[in-house]
């Protein structure tokens, strides 16, 4: 009997001894996999998801302020860019709107210039 506990015995050691670079590979790639992999930008962190989703939001904003003030002034490319301010503020401001601010105002400025 202690013959067969002894076999057991360097039989489990055999197989850790086998498995131990596999075991040690998995726990420094469960650590280092996420860190490289945020560093390299593959992952979306939450803080980036939410300024991509306002920029898109403030984009549209700007292209509706845009195609309204085009409707009101034939050619604001022609305009300086203070008119073109004033032009972006008139048509930016909505109620309801989560973006009222300069972001929107610049954006829709901008593109009046073009």
């Amino acid at each position: 009997m202690a013959l067969q506990g002894m076999t057991r015995m360097q039989s489990v050691a055999a197989r850790w001894e086998t498995a131990k670079p596999m075991v040690i590979a998995l726990a420094i790639g469960l650590v280092a996999g996420p860190i490289i992999s945020s560093y390299m930008g593959w992952q979306v962190t939450a803080g980036t998801a939410r300024t991509e989703t306002r920029d898109s939001v403030v984009e549209q904003l700007a292209q509706i302020c845009d195609q309204r003030a085009r409707a009101d002034v034939a050619d604001p490319s022609k305009l300086d860019w203070d008119a073109r301010s004033a032009l972006a503020k008139k048509w930016v401001v909505e109620p309801g709107l989560p973006f009222k601010g300069l972001e929107v105002t610049g954006a829709c400025a901008q593109k009046l210039a073009v």
